[in-house]
């Protein structure tokens, strides 16, 4: 196995920042670090990035969606696109996020399983893609949010047997709408539940018998009060909708940081998208209420990620988490903090504690080379010096 030293002017190591490191690695794995701020004397073979350059765990997006293409209609793009060309068009997303230093993934939602074949790819070749977590085809109500991926199911029995064939399939998560969305025509609104805490704990216990998590899509306050109650691992959006706008009641947000449930908050925009449009001030209006109960999330103690949810939009391409990282310093969350939400939180989040989002001896040899200090400015993460994935430099 290949083996050699990668040698930064700082380390951020998943938790904390420390002066210049060392870092060896043979094979996919890394073998030690050394915080002495010595190169090493000889007989490796030494990279040496610099006084400027900080090290990184690579970044984990929790929620992206690989087969939407971040165009204007992604879901009529999805339509008329064929399995084989959506798979391409797959790789290439993937590949764009790994370049931004994104080399952990998780999809969720796809048609056909998809992500599952790419994911088995990219473990036979780490260098080609991030690492992978599927869910699979989200499970919806028929004609509910999403419907058009392939997940309708209805009935606590119907519920649990969708759970053991998405486990069959290779299904690293399980996704399901617990509320309405904003991209299928003619389904429920944000603000509404789609399915019972009954159906909702079904889905829970079936999928937590086969040791796989629970992602649940919720925007309404009583959907996400909902999951909570029925015991899933991770909210996302966590919007707080209702049908006369943002719950900011601080009961609801103290319910949610107590929980310890995981809450990803999809945030983070491309400053240049391809198509630029002003937003509604009514929408305006909201995120701002959105933010402040974020804000007072991480206040609360929540155990608070970040998921992209690239794809959905033009200004939410496969690269955008770093800005997701910029979104939630912005709101007033140290930079350190933010840090954590998109590494070690994350990997947490994900089962992959200890293998993923730290950098230590017996973790995964994937970094995020950067220049600059990003625990002082998180604007660091998009001047990319280097991106190693498995041991492997692929930028």
């Amino acid at each position: 196995m290949n083996t050699f030293a990668i040698h930064a002017g700082s380390l951020f190591d998943g938790y904390s920042m420390a002066g210049p490191v060392t870092v060896y690695v043979t094979g996919d794995r890394i073998q030690r670090v050394d915080r002495s701020g010595e190169l090493p004397a000889g007989g490796v073979e030494v990279i040496d990035l610099g006084p400027q350059a900080c090290l990184l765990p690579g970044l984990i997006d929790s929620h992206v969606h690989l087969a939407f293409d971040a165009s204007l209609d992604p879901v009529a793009s999805l339509a008329a696109t064929d399995d084989a060309a959506l798979l391409d068009h797959m790789r290439t997303a993937a590949h764009s996020a790994l370049q931004a230093g994104i080399t952990t993934v998780r999809d969720l939602g796809d048609r056909n399983y998809l992500s599952v074949l790419l994911a088995e790819e990219f473990a036979a070749q780490p260098g080609a893609g991030p690492e992978i977590l599927s869910a699979g085809p989200p499970l919806t109500v028929p004609g509910g949010h999403c419907h058009f991926l392939g997940g309708e199911v209805e009935g606590t029995d119907a519920l649990r047997a969708a759970v053991r064939e998405h486990h069959a399939r290779g299904c690293a998560v399980i996704k399901i709408m617990a509320s309405g969305g904003t991209m299928t025509p003619g389904s429920l609104p944000p603000h509404a539940s789609q399915y019972s805490v009954e159906d909702l704990r079904a889905v829970v216990d079936e999928a937590h018998r086969l040791g796989l998590p629970v992602a649940a899509h919720a925007h309404g306050t009583q959907a996400i009060l909902d999951a909570l109650e029925a015991g899933v691992d991770s909210l996302e959006h966590v919007t707080f909708l209702t049908a006369d706008g943002v719950n900011t009641d601080s009961d609801v947000l103290s319910a949610v940081a107590q929980s310890g449930t995981f809450v990803s908050l999809t945030v983070g925009v491309h400053p240049r998208p391809r198509v630029v449009t002003e937003p509604p001030k009514a929408l305006v209006v909201q995120l701002e209420k959105i933010h402040a109960n974020f804000r007072n999330l991480h206040k609360l103690g929540a155990k608070m990620v970040v998921g992209s949810d690239a794809g959905v939009v033009p200004f939410k391409p496969h690269d955008v988490l770093p800005y997701g990282v910029g979104a939630l310093a912005k709101m007033g969350i140290a930079p350190l903090d933010a840090l954590i939400s998109v590494t070690s939180t994350a990997a947490r989040l994900c089962r992959l504690e200890g293998r993923k989002g730290r950098i230590a001896a017996g973790a995964d040899a994937d970094f995020l080379v950067v220049n600059g200090k990003p625990d002082q400015d998180v604007a660091a993460l998009l001047d990319v010096e280097a991106v190693f994935r498995a041991g492997v430099r692929v930028r």
